[in-house]
């Protein structure tokens, strides 16, 4: 059976000229679901739910960037082992296929660690909030790792003034660190580091044993958000594959009706 659509070419809109002379800094697509493959550190690798964004510049002399070939490279790259740094390969396939100048990309994801009770010694798994960014200016390229990890804080204040006990709460560590393409951090490693770094760490499964010795072990350790966040900066500032980091701390205060927060950024470059 013969189509009556006409073989003809189709136009090419996007690159006709544009005559207003402005260059685009960033065009693309973002929130697409794709699924990737991650490497995780001793143990198989790990699929995970991502949110994409992914995009490029854009020459003033074209009317508009081809939003398909987006979509052709991150079918391309979902299928690859990924080590975060992993990600350059495809900002060079954006700038290549487009034409551009400069390229990011930027998929965040849920990632799985399993936990063991400190007690009980109960395992479960326990999510994290992460993010593996690129960036590629004509040859500079940049990467950077990002983690959200939930944390117990408890008031030195409180613990100093009342005659009994101390308020405690849940609080929120994320940080955004960057480290050269020949430097390697696992996720694994930098979570379990911050969370050392607070009043105490959080567990998905707690039993009572546990339950004891979590709040025992955050009222021997009490910490402003200005503590955890001084604690962390140190950190960060001794390891020296890390070339730029930003970190902030936010305590979802139990007896406030505000958060408590603090936030530094450095670059050692």
């Amino acid at each position: 059976m013969k189509s009556h659509i006409k073989d003809v070419p189709l136009r090419d809109v996007q690159n006709l000229l544009d005559e207003r002379g402005i260059d685009i800094q960033k065009v693309g697509i973002k929130n697409v679901d794709v699924p990737l493959i991650i490497q995780r550190k001793g143990q198989e690798n790990q699929v995970v739910y991502a949110t994409a964004q992914i995009c490029a510049s854009l020459d003033s002399n074209f009317k508009g960037t081809h939003m398909s070939r987006f979509m052709e490279i991150l079918n391309e790259w979902r299928e690859k082992e990924l080590l975060g740094v992993d990600i350059k390969g495809c900002l060079e396939a954006i700038q290549q296929k487009l034409g551009a100048h400069s390229a990011q990309v930027k998929f965040n994801f849920k990632y799985f660690i399993e936990k063991t009770a400190p007690v009980s010694l109960q395992k479960s798994l326990m999510a994290y909030d992460c993010s593996f960014e690129g960036k590629l200016d004509e040859n500079n390229y940049k990467f950077f790792l990002g983690a959200k990890v939930p944390v117990t804080t408890l008031c030195p204040c409180s613990k100093e003034i009342s005659d009994y006990s101390a308020h405690n709460q849940r609080a929120l560590i994320k940080v955004l660190i960057s480290y050269d393409e020949n430097e390697h951090i696992w996720l694994e490693d930098l979570i379990s580091q911050i969370e050392k770094k607070a009043s105490c760490e959080v567990y998905p499964l707690l039993k009572r044993e546990d339950e004891k010795y979590v709040t025992e072990h955050a009222y021997d350790n009490p910490k402003f958000v200005e503590d955890v966040l001084r604690d962390v900066v140190l950190m960060f500032r001794e390891d020296k594959r890390i070339n730029y980091f930003e970190a902030e701390v936010e305590s979802l205060e139990s007896i406030h009706n505000h958060s408590a927060w603090a936030y530094q950024l450095e670059s050692k470059k």
